[in-house]
């Protein structure tokens, strides 16, 4: 699960908040839009939630005011935006009592939660992730999403199988398909899933302020 985000960031720098801009920045319209989206997609506070690639809580601060105490669950490869999570950004918002469980891991152990959960998410992962990674990630995941439950995931798509030429992002930042960011057409995923419980949708674009699209899989 090494990515963009693997650098660790020193206490200085989370003191000042760069942490925010580490992970993409949009700190407020991307945090607040998966919330909303989550919400829209039928999740509940009585239910576990699974924030894979949580980061410093860009939109884990929604979700763990949102779902009951002890329901919000996530995991990052990045043990300072944990850190920063923890020590920053959970007290600013006066959520510390709301037991979130926050866990460093670079190999998508989710089993380490000892829980299952209905619904998942991973914002901005499959982003940075090359697709022998996604599909370790998915794998891992069949053995924690309980029979039913959703996970969405964001990406990139290219705009057809076997793009190689250059894509444009906003800020006019250019990039090669298998360079991060990474873009996949959507055909790769179900590829990925061949052999595995579980079935996936493109639910295309859902108002990202970076265009990015969104996948639904659901748990067979």
């Amino acid at each position: 699960m090494l990515n963009a985000y693997g650098r660790q960031m020193t206490e200085s720098e989370v003191a000042e908040g760069v942490h925010r801009q580490f992970v993409g920045g949009l700190w407020e319209p991307v945090g607040h839009r998966q919330f909303e989206f989550l919400v829209e997609r039928g999740l509940k506070p009585s239910q576990r939630l699974l924030d894979v690639g949580c980061g410093c809580l860009r939109g884990g601060i929604h979700f763990v005011r949102y779902l009951d105490p002890g329901n919000y669950y996530g995991i990052d490869v990045n043990a300072s935006l944990i850190q920063a999570a923890e020590r920053f950004e959970l007290p600013a918002a006066g959520l510390t009592d709301r037991c979130p469980h926050l866990l460093v891991d670079g190999q998508f152990t989710f089993t380490r939660f000892a829980t299952t959960f209905p619904v998942a998410i991973a914002l901005s992962v499959f982003t940075h992730l090359p697709a022998n990674s996604i599909e370790r990630c998915l794998v891992r995941l069949a053995e924690v999403i309980e029979p039913g439950g959703r996970f969405y995931a964001s990406y990139f798509e290219s705009p057809r199988p076997h793009h190689v030429e250059p894509l444009a992002h906003p800020g006019g930042v250019r990039t090669h398909c298998d360079a991060d960011p990474f873009h996949y057409h959507f055909s790769l995923f179900p590829f990925l899933i061949e052999g595995l419980p579980w079935s996936v949708h493109n639910l295309g674009d859902w108002q990202h302020p970076r265009s990015q699209h969104m996948l639904e899989f659901t748990r067979k």
